[in-house]
């Protein structure tokens, strides 16, 4: 009974990415660095000052790397976000669900928001790679959980920590549900 209802709630979480126009795990990019295999001196140098290795090579020629990256956040996806964090006055990207965090900093975060009685929104950032790395890049913050209030990045964990101990996040809850 308890694996249809686990089940049942990834298929929902996933139906609900869709909605969003977030990509499924099978659509996610990979990221990859190539380098050139002709240098074996460059496959793993052994200082991290590269005017050393340029006098160990002999040559004043910058060494040769071949990157391809693409950025996980999409203009499509930049929009959905847009969407999702201004559609509400106060959401969670977290690890996890309001009900079950799978992360003790998220566990923190929702914890205070509740002790506020304050309506929020999660996303479950574990249910979907591509949205965790877009989200990264979307707030230019690295960790989870991210708060967002009143379509503004708040912080991490850290952040509504210190500032709900000095009442800052009180004050920008209470602008944010009444504006």
């Amino acid at each position: 009974m308890a694996m249809a209802s686990s089940t049942s709630a990834a298929v929902a979480t996933s139906h609900a990415f869709a909605r969003l126009g977030i990509p499924s795990k099978e659509h996610r990019r990979i990221t990859t660095a190539v380098f050139n295999p002709r240098r074996p001196s460059l496959r793993r140098p052994p200082h991290r000052d590269l005017s050393l290795l340029r006098l160990r090579t002999g040559s004043a020629a910058a060494p040769t790397f071949s990157f391809r990256c693409s950025s996980a956040l999409t203009p499509e996806l930049k929009s959905t976000l847009d969407k999702v964090v201004t559609s509400h006055k106060v959401v969670l990207f977290m690890k996890g669900t309001k009900d079950f965090p799978q992360c003790g900093f998220s566990n923190t975060v929702v914890q205070i928001l509740k002790s506020l009685n304050v309506p929020f929104e999660t996303l479950d950032v574990l249910e979907n790679e591509f949205l965790r790395q877009a989200l990264k890049d979307y707030s230019s913050w690295p960790t989870f959980p991210q708060l967002y209030i009143d379509g503004e990045f708040f912080g991490g964990c850290d952040i509504t920590v210190e500032a709900y101990n000095n009442g800052q996040l009180q004050e920008e809850l209470e602008k944010a549900m009444c504006s």
